[in-house]
């Protein structure tokens, strides 16, 4: 949901193991049709209201959220290289990209994008294969990702690609869950009772299934190339993007995981270029980072 100044975590392909063990379209569904049993609120109502405000600037590739869109160069590739790596191992199929299609590498893989916002990251891995379902809790968001959706006739005209108003503790496990995979990218900075939000992403990803996080570190550099040079010197993010309290370290999400039933597998830091709009993975992990986790397979 949001983007950064700056970023680290990591090198590409030699990757960093932790250490540490309005109205709205009809086409999209209310998760509160479908809700089996209410769980704490992750959602800041506050955090709701800035993002309503930024809805029409989603699509806008050179506009205030271009990070957003120059960070799939990252994310995209590494859910796609771990999703595949891990629907390969569970269906027992023993050549490194044995049956796969070169067109749609996620054939057959399902994929939960919690905070979706305007489907930045969900139309791109549906376009890859992926059965895609966008949850978002800001409605003008969601109505945005339907009319984008429609503008791809291959998408617009199949189930790969769908949108859910909502929490995420508000899904069905049994119609929803047992995911592949599922992604919270730069999400979890923005919700309250990170630990309920964790447990929940976690329950929704079958035995083995992987998590992949991008948020910010807490750290007094990344307090102030994030949010007082990004936010108020450089103004690349719109002021109030980014609350300071709610970053968390790789350590603490890595601990919430590990309560949820998850082994965090790898972290990597990412950088962010403003000047030139790009992103690349780094070493430090004072700033961003992607956490890769799966969950245990006895839970």
């Amino acid at each position: 949901m949001s983007a950064v100044f700056l970023t680290t975590f990591g090198c590409h392909r030699g990757y960093i193991v932790h250490k540490c063990i309005g109205s709205i379209s009809p086409a999209i569904f209310s998760l509160h049709q479908v809700v089996l049993q209410r769980k704490k609120s992750s959602l800041d109502h506050e955090e709701i209201k800035q993002f309503s405000k930024l809805s029409s600037s989603f699509w806008n590739e050179s506009g205030e959220l271009c990070a957003l869109h120059s960070m799939n160069k990252l994310r995209v590739p590494f859910i796609r290289d771990i999703a595949g790596l891990s629907h390969r191992h569970q269906t027992g199929q023993t050549g490194d990209k044995e049956g796969v299609s070169t067109v749609k590498p996620l054939q057959n893989i399902s994929i939960l994008d919690v905070g979706c916002g305007a489907g930045i990251l969900s139309e791109p891995l549906a376009r890859l294969g992926a059965n895609v379902v966008g949850v978002d809790a800001t409605k003008e968001n969601l109505t945005l990702a339907e009319s984008h959706k429609s503008q791809d006739i291959d998408l617009f005209n199949s189930d790969q690609l769908q949108y859910m108003y909502g929490a995420i503790e508000d899904l069905d496990i049994q119609k929803h869950g047992n995911v592949d995979v599922l992604v919270a990218s730069e999400v979890i900075e923005h919700v309250v009772n990170q630990q309920d939000f964790v447990k929940c992403c976690s329950d929704m990803v079958k035995p083995g299934g992987s998590l992949v996080f991008t948020t910010l570190n807490k750290t007094q550099l990344s307090y102030y190339l994030a949010v007082w040079a990004a936010e108020r010197l450089v103004r690349i993010v719109p002021a109030g993007t980014h609350d300071w309290n709610k970053f968390i370290s790789p350590n603490d999400l890595t601990f919430m995981l590990q309560a949820a039933g998850c082994q965090t597998r790898l972290i990597h830091g990412m950088f962010y270029n403003p000047f030139t709009n790009r992103w690349s993975w780094t070493k430090s992990t004072e700033i961003n980072y992607l956490l890769h986790a799966v969950k245990s397979l006895d839970r």
